[in-house]
């Protein structure tokens, strides 16, 4: 990249590298890695087109194109990614928040009375406990997970969204969850089995944290754990919800009844496949 450039040249270079390197979506990439450097929105990229990059951007941008070419995700790139409408901080230390995992606020927001108390058990970032709290003001919330440093990103995202005063973050672990009832209780558990792990895109297995990802026992494990807690850490009437795998759900809901919970369900995403398996501890 020693030649003069200009944004549009700089965008269809890049977009062309992303697509050699099989990454999905390679323009949208490109537009997204370039406006971020340049200081630009996506509108701003098409009205520049014949811009110059300069020298110091051009030593920004290259050694990110190259990252993102070995298959870095982009939202560790950028620091950031938008989870229902809000914008979260990311790092390798935490599961980048996807799209579907919306329909488990969806579905906690359903259940959720003017007044109560939530956990989420694994919160990483915190997107999930966080989205929540945003739409209920007089919940108080608890983000759990077992990880330092996801928990630093978690109380980073509590701070820049001002919801100090209804998220706490807490450290714990799933085999022995808080000594208190809630009345909702969410989840999105690490789920990968050990033989579908190494089948996994390279953005997932070699850059998010596995220990978010994989778990034992047919990727069943995190969820009997849960289950087996769940008359404990749920107040009468209360829902454990939990994201599953789209092979997990017969499984995980013979857990829930297995543990007691009644009006057992499965809510499925908008692509049609089973997302969230729902319980309800007997009033």
């Amino acid at each position: 990249m020693n030649e003069n450039w200009t944004l549009l040249k700089l965008l269809r270079w890049t977009t062309g590298f992303f697509r050699d390197k099989g990454i999905d979506n390679p323009r949208l990439d490109a537009e997204l890695l370039i406006a971020e450097v340049l200081g630009l929105d996506r509108v701003g990229i098409y009205l520049n087109y014949d811009r110059p990059v300069i020298a110091t951007e051009l030593a920004t941008i290259k050694p990110l194109i190259k990252r993102r070419g070995q298959r870095e995700p982009l939202q560790y790139l950028l620091g950031r990614t938008e989870f229902w409408s809000l914008d979260f901080k990311v790092t390798p230390a935490v599961l980048i928040p996807r799209a579907d995992t919306e329909i488990l606020v969806e579905e906690a927001l359903k259940k959720a009375a003017d007044l109560g108390e939530l956990l989420d058990i694994g919160t990483g970032s915190g997107a999930v406990a966080l989205s929540f709290a945003s739409e209920k003001v007089n919940w108080k919330v608890t983000a759990l997970d077992i990880s330092v440093a996801a928990l630093e990103v978690a109380a980073e995202n509590t701070r820049d969204h001002a919801l100090d005063d209804r998220c706490q973050c807490v450290l714990g672990d799933l085999v022995q969850l808080p000594e208190k009832a809630f009345d909702l209780v969410v989840s999105n558990p690490p789920y990968i089995s050990e033989t579908e792990y190494p089948e996994l895109m390279p953005e997932v297995r070699d850059h998010e944290p596995e220990q978010a990802l994989l778990a034992r026992e047919n990727g069943l494990d995190c969820y009997r754990k849960i289950a087996a807690q769940a008359q404990k850490i749920l107040k009468p009437g209360g829902w454990l919800l939990l994201e599953i795998g789209y092979q997990q759900q017969q499984a995980v809901e013979e857990l829930l009844d297995d543990a007691g919970l009644t009006e057992i369900y499965c809510r499925q995403d908008y692509a049609s496949n089973p997302r969230v398996v729902a319980g309800r501890r007997s009033a």
